[in-house]
This record gives C-alpha cells, sequence and structure tokens, in this order.
C-alpha cells in the first residue's frame, strides 16, 4: 500500500458505536449519524441477543470501534456481575471477539454521566429500571453500585427509586422518596452538581436542589468521549 494512502486510512475518524443495554430497552447509535436505532431488551435477553441485534441494525452502516453501557459492576473493562433485569452469560462473554472491533464496556450510568459532565464534582443518578449511580471528581471516573445497598425498611435504594418502587408505591410516594435519596447521597458524596436522567426522570414534577435533568442522549455522548476524551480518566 502506498504510503501516502496509508496515513489518509490512519487520518481517517474512526466510527464509535454507543450501546446503551437497559432493562427495557436497547438503544444503538454512531457517531458519524444522527440516527439513534433502539430495540426491546427484557428479562432473557443475553449477550448472544444483543450480538444479533447489532449485526442486524448496523448491517451496511460501518463502525471501528465499540462503546457498551453496562447495567452492572464494570471494573477494567471487565464485567463482574450478572444483570438483575436481563439475562444471563454477560460475565465471560467475549465482546470483541464476537464483533470483530475493540471494545470499551463502562457501567451504563456512567456512560451517560460522562455525557453529561462540565467539570467539577458531578453525582449522576438514573431512574429507570433500576438505580444507576456515578460521580466525576476532576474527570476521574467512578461507577457507584448503590442500588442493590440497603437504604431503609430493609429494602434497597432500588427498591425505593426504580420501576418497581414506582409501581408499588405510587407516583407521589416515589417522588418524595427521589428527593429523599438526593438528600441523603448530597450530604455522604458532597457533590458540586447532581444530574438525574433515566427514562423516569420526566415522572418528576420538579428537580430537588442543586439537580438539573439529564438527556438520554447523553449516553451516546459519553459513548463517543471514553473513546476521544483524553482527559478523561476511566
Amino acid at each position: 500500500m502506498p504510503a501516502t494512502q496509508h496515513r489518509g486510512m490512519k487520518n481517517r475518524q474512526a466510527i464509535i458505536l454507543a450501546v446503551d443495554i437497559g432493562g427495557s430497552h436497547i438503544k444503538l447509535k454512531r457517531s458519524n449519524a444522527d440516527e439513534e436505532l433502539r430495540k426491546v431488551s427484557g428479562a432473557d435477553f443475553n449477550p448472544i441477543s444483543l450480538i444479533k441485534m447489532i449485526k442486524r441494525l448496523t448491517e451496511g452502516k460501518p463502525f471501528h470501534k465499540v462503546s457498551i453501557g453496562y447495567p452492572g459492576p464494570v471494573v477494567h473493562n471487565k464485567i463482574l456481575a450478572e444483570p438483575h433485569n436481563l439475562g444471563t452469560g454477560w460475565v465471560k462473554f467475549n465482546f470483541e471477539k464476537a464483533l470483530g472491533k475493540p471494545v470499551k464496556i463502562v457501567n451504563d450510568a456512567l456512560m451517560q454521566a460522562v455525557g453529561s459532565y462540565s467539570g467539577g464534582r458531578m453525582l449522576f443518578l438514573g431512574l429507570g429500571t433500576g438505580l444507576g449511580a456515578a460521580m466525576i471528581v476532576e474527570n476521574v471516573t467512578q461507577p457507584m453500585e448503590l442500588a442493590h445497598l440497603l437504604y431503609k425498611k430493609n429494602k434497597t435504594f432500588e427498591d425505593y427509586a426504580g420501576k418497581r418502587g414506582l409501581q408499588k408505591l405510587g407516583i407521589r410516594k416515589w417522588r418524595k422518596n427521589i428527593f429523599e435519596i438526593v438528600d441523603y447521597l448530597t450530604a455522604a458524596l458532597e457533590p458540586d452538581s447532581i444530574v438525574i436522567g433515566g427514562g423516569n426522570v420526566t415522572k418528576l414534577d420538579h428537580m430537588p436542589p442543586k439537580c438539573r435533568v439529564g438527556s438520554n442522549a447523553n449516553a451516546f455522548t459519553g459513548g463517543f468521549a471514553i473513546w476521544e476524551n483524553k482527559d478523561l480518566i476511566i
């Protein structure tokens, strides 16, 4: 291959595919396109299902690198535990081999937090099927597995703030508990700002102090940034 052609290929910007895995939906977006691809997940959805979905939805739509936001603990690009709201088989699955592309995996709340970050000490909370949490302090990222810690009455944070809590408690008590959880975490973590995202953030009639609404689209922004932003420490 001529040297000039090789240099041209090296300088061409890589297309990143960001994959946001949720308990009810999987969302995909490429860094060079406006189109968001979306499909239902569910309790039986497993990594083989994900790979088949990615290949089907991206047929004829090239990409070079992949970011995956996973709903569970991830350390150094390794999934540590099976998800609570999906099927099994995630922990030892080789995504790079299955996709034939470089892959970075982070906690899904962290991916959306990265896309929401504007400096300082920021806490992110994701109100969805469960409760996602992450913190970023001066570009140092820290996923946080708060959802399944005991909160009160021998129940977890997720029991009060997740989808099951909303259905069991009703919207008024659910909102009250969100405000109480924000107060609790603000006192413990002392963030400069708090971003509340996830699909159920729209069910809050107003925001707690120091909080702003996050957009689910920020998960894609974060997915691209974990490859492109060299200031981030993941």
